[in-house]
C-alpha cells in the first residue's frame, strides 16, 4: 500500500516536473530493500507511468517539432549507459552529487529564456542544432539511467535551450524521452536481476494513473502554474537531498 501510494505520486509528478523518484525511492528503502535493489525496483515500477503521462499529453505530443522526437535515440543509448554505470560502479560519489545536479537543471530551467534569446540572436535560429541536442540529451540520459530523480527537469531545460517555448509540448517529449530511459535501464536491471517483483505490479499500476491524471491537471492549472511547479519541485528536491547528506 506504502509502494503504491509513493507510485501514484511518483508518476503524477514525474508527468509534470520530475523528481517522482525522490518519493518511490525512498518508500522501498523504508520498506527495506537495500539501496541499489531499490533504485533498480523504482525504475522498473515507475516506468509505466511515461506511458499515462504520454497519453494525457498526446494533444501537445502531437504538435511538438518532430525533429526533436529523435532525441529518444540518445534517450536510449543514454539510459543504457547509466544502467550499466549503476551495476559496476559505487554509488556514494554519485549520491553526493546528485543535490547539485538538480539544482544546477532547477537554475538551467528560470534561466533558461535569456539563454534561448542569446541564441537567437547568435545564430538567427530558434535554439541550438540537432548535434549539440543529441550530445545534452545523452548526458542526461546516462544520469537518468543512473539515478533518475531531476531527470525530466533537466529534460524540460534542454528542450527550452533548443527553442521550445510550450511548456506543456515540452513535458509530452519529456514523457518520451523518460520513457525511453527507463525502459532500457529497466531492462538491463531485469537482466541483472536487480529487482525486487514483490512491489512492482502495484507501483507500475499506480504510476500510470497517476501520470495521466496529472496530465490532465497540468493542462487546466496553464503554462505559468505548470513552469512555477517546476521550480518549486527542483528547488525542494534538491535541498532534501542535501539535508540528507549533511
Amino acid at each position: 500500500m506504502i509502494a503504491a501510494a509513493a507510485a501514484f505520486l511518483a508518476g503524477g509528478i514525474n508527468s509534470v516536473a520530475g523528481g517522482g523518484t525522490l518519493i518511490s525511492f525512498p518508500a522501498l528503502v523504508w520498506l527495506g530493500l537495500p539501496s541499489i535493489t531499490a533504485n533498480a525496483t523504482s525504475t522498473v515500477a515507475i516506468w509505466p507511468g511515461s506511458l499515462g503521462s504520454i497519453w494525457g499529453f498526446r494533444s501537445e505530443f502531437g504538435r511538438a517539432p518532430s525533429r526533436l522526437k529523435w532525441v529518444s535515440i540518445s534517450s536510449l543509448i543514454g539510459g543504457g549507459l547509466g544502467a550499466i554505470l549503476l551495476r559496476s560502479t559505487p554509488a556514494s560519489l554519485f549520491v553526493r552529487l546528485v543535490p547539485f545536479l538538480i539544482l544546477f537543471a532547477t537554475a538551467l530551467f528560470i534561466v533558461e529564456a535569456p539563454i534561448q534569446k542569446k541564441l537567437r540572436e547568435r545564430s538567427g535560429t530558434n535554439g541550438i542544432g540537432m548535434s549539440a541536442a543529441l550530445i545534452l540529451t545523452l548526458f542526461v540520459a546516462i544520469y537518468g539511467g543512473y539515478f533518475g530523480a531531476g531527470m525530466s527537469i533537466m529534460m524540460l531545460s534542454v528542450l527550452g535551450i533548443l527553442g521550445m517555448t510550450d511548456i506543456l509540448q515540452r513535458n509530452a517529449l519529456t514523457s518520451l524521452f523518460s520513457l525511453c530511459v527507463n525502459g532500457i535501464a529497466a531492462i538491463l536491471f531485469i537482466s541483472l536481476g536487480m529487482v525486487d517483483w514483490h512491489y512492482v505490479l502495484p507501483m507500475a499500476i499506480a504510476a500510470v494513473v497517476g501520470g495521466y491524471g496529472a496530465a490532465g491537471l497540468a493542462r487546466r492549472a496553464g503554462r505559468v502554474v505548470v513552469r512555477r511547479f517546476v521550480i518549486v519541485v527542483g528547488l525542494a528536491v534538491s535541498l532534501i537531498l542535501l539535508v540528507r547528506l549533511f
